[in-house]
């Protein structure tokens, strides 16, 4: 079941480096909400605050709420490699485990979750590959290496792998900045049809991107150099695109700055 995501009074650090600031926002189930800004305006960052992948760089840390429905996901209590499993990720190069073969990249996750019955991870592994529309491409060699497939493939494979354990939420960190157009196409029209499952959000540099894939946009920027990123909009990704509220929304969508 898709899940909604409310955070509030957000601030992330990198030691003594305050990355962002004050974010509040709600990202609803089954939708795309896409981050748009300049480069290092703590998109990035964000993103990685919603699934704790921010904190396991050391020294880094957050204050501020991130509810995934009714659970705070920050509270004391919570098992981070719990929070991963509800909520994936898919980066920005694909990253298959290079020494593994395409089956065993997808079941990779499962194993860990303790899934050992072979037909179990049959099922699995063909049903997350058809989720992420490779499988008719490599259900003959499933026991070659998931690095021998192309760049566009490799990183359908990654979120086969992010899908397998069911995750309530996708992250993707500009999953198609390392690939060709015709890649990219199938990556967003891939995306397109997950949002019927999953709550997914997306960072991007290609605001053509966020306008055909996302229902919500939300801008960032910094105030200058070593400022931390702030949040200045969200909305319906049209709105956002037609009429944002924000003169400085309106001035980076348009190319005026940044």
């Amino acid at each position: 079941m898709a899940k909604r995501i409310d955070i509030s009074g957000l601030h992330a650090y990198y030691g003594a480096v305050h990355a962002i600031e004050d974010i509040s926002m709600t990202i609803e189930p089954r939708s795309v909400t896409a981050f748009i800004g300049p480069s290092g305006c703590g998109k990035s960052t964000f993103l990685r605050t919603l699934n704790r992948m921010h904190e396991v760089i050391p020294g880094a840390r957050v204050e501020g709420k991130v509810m995934l429905d009714d659970e705070d996901l920050y509270d004391p209590s919570v098992d981070p490699v719990a929070v991963r499993r509800l909520v994936g990720m898919v980066f920005q190069r694909p990253n298959p485990f290079p020494t593994m073969s395409i089956y065993d990249n997808v079941a990779a996750g499962l194993k860990l979750n303790g899934v050992r019955r072979k037909s179990q991870l049959d099922d699995i592994v063909e049903e997350s590959l058809q989720g992420a529309n490779l499988w008719n491409e490599v259900k003959d060699r499933l026991g070659k290496p998931g690095a021998g497939l192309s760049g566009g493939q490799q990183q359908r494979l990654c979120i086969a792998r992010a899908i397998a354990v069911q995750p309530q939420v996708l992250l993707m960190d500009e999953p198609c900045s390392a690939l060709d157009p015709i890649s990219t196409l199938a990556i967003e029209d891939l995306i397109d049809k997950l949002k019927a499952q999953y709550t997914i959000v997306i960072v991007t540099h290609n605001m053509q991107q966020a306008a055909r894939v996302s229902d919500r946009t939300a801008f960032f920027t910094i105030a200058g150099t070593g400022k931390p990123g702030r949040l200045i909009e969200v909305d319906d990704t049209s709105k956002i695109f037609t009429n944002p509220e924000q003169k400085a929304t309106e001035d980076y969508i348009t190319g005026r700055f940044g």
